[in-house]
């Protein structure tokens, strides 16, 4: 007989077996469970004291279930798109390979996801993905498409201290994302850091439409991010789908993130360490035939000092797994998505997922 265990955190209740997912309350932020490891194993472990962060906008990962608050009914198996069980567990094992993928091989230590209905999607993703002990983070956002945005993270390298969701209001009767606070511990330093999982209200309507919506995201972002700062809550960690470029005004002078120097001790506060591969023209996700940095990995000017935890200089980067790009046609070199329009792909997503390392300076 398989062995349970239950724990208590913060009143949540986690049910736990060995090598197989138990059912967990829908409205719970955290799922912690074994799996049992693929036969291949990485080849690049990682030492305890470094740690490497994803994050990836996996483009409608829906269950094929009707739910009655949201409007799901474009991934339903009677909608135009016939999303089906099957072809939800083909983009499961396309996501799962190229998670696997990311770090060489190693998989993400920490990984943040945009474009999730819910945690059960998500438990489906996370019990494929291999060699990690992984625990998700996960509230229900008011978006009117029920999607959502979560953290998955490694407990072996890291302990929850505290989850909390900064709601966005627009001035519009349009219910956008939350942002998403993780705050972790880094179990080799003994430091906490704060993740903060981004998915800014979209580009309908046009970017100059559209861009006051972003503004509010950027301002309710920044005021959380200054609250740590005077808290003495330095180490932090802003990833995400922000809709927006590095240089946009959102994230340049609201939000006020820098471009990172590499090399340079920058004093200030928040410093953008994808802007060099945005300026060089790379980008995460292709419109039209222009590319668009709009998945990024921000850090706190903490994490560049030289001390205690920090960011590997220019460790940045568009994760391209050449399996999962496109040879040909209008989306030549850009990932290959779930759907063209009404037509099934059966691809992956439409954004390049993006990484960067980090590591503790030992004294």
């Amino acid at each position: 007989m398989l062995k349970i265990r239950i724990q208590f955190y913060n009143n949540y209740s986690i049910i736990m077996k060995e090598n197989f997912l138990l059912s967990i309350q829908q409205k719970s932020f955290l799922l912690i469970f074994f799996f049992v490891p693929f036969v291949i194993k990485c080849q690049n472990t990682q030492p305890a004291d470094s740690f490497y962060v994803a994050n990836w906008n996996v483009e409608n990962l829906f269950d094929v279930e009707d739910d009655p608050l949201r409007n799901d009914s474009e991934f339903l198996p009677e909608s135009d798109k016939q999303w089906t069980e099957d072809r939800l567990e083909k983009k499961l094992n396309n996501l799962t390979r190229v998670i696997n993928y990311m770090n060489s091989g190693c998989g993400p230590d920490i990984l943040g996801v945009e474009e999730v209905e819910n945690i059960n999607v998500l438990k489906f993703l996370a019990y494929k993905i291999k060699d990690h002990d992984y625990i998700i983070a996960h509230r229900e956002s008011p978006d009117e498409r029920g999607i959502d945005a979560a953290l998955i993270y490694d407990r072996s390298k890291f302990d929850i201290v505290k989850i909390d969701t900064l709601r966005v209001n627009l001035s519009t009767n349009y219910n956008t994302r939350f942002i998403l606070q993780v705050t972790l511990n880094h179990k080799a330093s003994g430091e906490n850091v704060n993740f903060f999982v981004n998915h800014w209200p979209s580009r309908r309507g046009g970017e100059e439409k559209s861009g006051k919506n972003r503004f509010v995201a950027a301002e309710v972002l920044k005021a959380r991010v200054d609250l740590l700062n005077k808290n003495g809550s330095n180490n932090i960690i802003i990833m995400g789908d922000f809709n927006d470029e590095p240089g946009n005004l959102s994230l340049a002078d609201v939000l006020s993130a820098a471009k990172f120097d590499c090399g340079n001790n920058q004093k200030k506060k928040i410093l953008n360490s994808s802007y060099k591969k945005f300026e060089d023209g790379e980008g995460s996700y292709k419109y039209q035939s222009d590319w668009n940095m709009l998945d990024q990995i921000i850090i706190s000017s903490e994490l560049q000092d030289g001390k205690e935890i920090e960011y590997v200089c220019d460790s940045f980067e568009v994760i391209k797994p050449p399996f999962a790009i496109a040879n040909e046609g209008s989306r030549k070199g850009a990932m290959i998505p779930t759907y063209s329009g009404a037509k099934y792909i059966g691809g992956y997503s439409d954004h390049f997922p993006v990484g960067a390392k980090f590591y503790y300076y030992k004294k």
